[in-house]
């Protein structure tokens, strides 16, 4: 681990190195959804792209690839984002599309997930906990307790372990206020971002220079494949975690959404 989330550099007042490390290649941009470009919001449909960042993607996909990695559901990261020249991977890189490019990782896991998911609701039935939210998706099953009693969060991981043991070719994986069960597959992120690159490569005939901006315990996956070929930026100071700031494979934060959108801007202007 290269630093802790709260006492990294800016990336605003280390944009001098930065763009010194863009310039010597062509950069591919690579962002997070949830708490990166949209803030976090109490339920997961009601996080929206603001409109000046919208823009600004909307600017950088016309000089570089720009590809958002995140743990929800392609379409509906597309749907959410609008800007049909990005490449959208969803479900933590088990699934990508756009610019041409098409990969799906796991065959047969989507029926294995929904019978999964079918589990999952008759341990924590609908509405027994309060602000509990169970998001099936095709490769993976989100456990939401943003909103819920602490008290009863226990009671939701017992619910999680009982299913995992059940499939045990799935996997339980903690994220910001949320569980998943996802395949037990050698793949994230960070396998999908250096999947990317390496079409990318191929496509354009260039060496990119890979630049990640991103919140969450998933996305250090991706800080750590992108060691030695680009920069990790880490989004929050301590990444949500009421604990503290946490180790991290990024080498500079930036605070919130917010100075997300200004380091984007700023890197439109190279």
């Amino acid at each position: 681990m290269k630093g802790v989330g709260g006492f990294l550099p800016s990336a605003l007042e280390r944009w001098g190195e930065i763009a010194e490390c863009l310039a010597r290649r062509a950069p591919a941009l690579f962002v997070d959804y949830d708490g990166t470009v949209s803030p976090i919001a109490p339920r997961p449909d009601l996080a929206t792209l603001p409109e000046p960042t919208r823009e600004v993607l909307r600017r950088l996909a016309r000089q570089m690839p720009v590809a958002v990695v995140t743990g929800r559901e392609r379409e509906n990261v597309a749907a959410l984002v609008g800007l049909p020249d990005l490449i959208y991977v969803g479900n933590h890189g088990f699934d990508i599309a756009g610019r041409g490019l098409r990969h799906e990782v796991g065959e047969g896991v989507p029926e294995r997930i929904a019978r999964a998911a079918a589990d999952l609701e008759a341990e924590l039935a609908p509405g027994a906990i309060d602000g509990l939210l169970i998001e099936p998706k095709r490769f993976s099953i989100s456990v939401h307790f943003r909103l819920v009693d602490e008290a009863r969060v226990p009671e939701i991981e017992r619910a999680v372990d009982t299913v995992a043991a059940v499939f045990p070719d799935l996997r339980k994986v903690p994220g910001k206020k949320h569980l998943e069960l996802r395949p037990r597959i050698d793949w994230d992120k960070g396998k999908a971002v250096m999947w990317l690159l390496d079409r990318l490569d191929i496509e354009r005939g260039i060496a990119h220079v890979s630049l990640y901006l991103g919140d969450d315990v998933t996305d250090e996956d991706a800080f750590r494949a992108i060691s030695g070929r680009g920069v990790g930026i880490l989004v929050g100071d301590s990444a949500g975690d009421e604990a503290g700031p946490r180790p991290t494979a990024a080498t500079y934060t930036l605070r919130d959404p917010d100075e997300a959108r200004l380091f984007l801007e700023r890197l439109a202007t190279l």
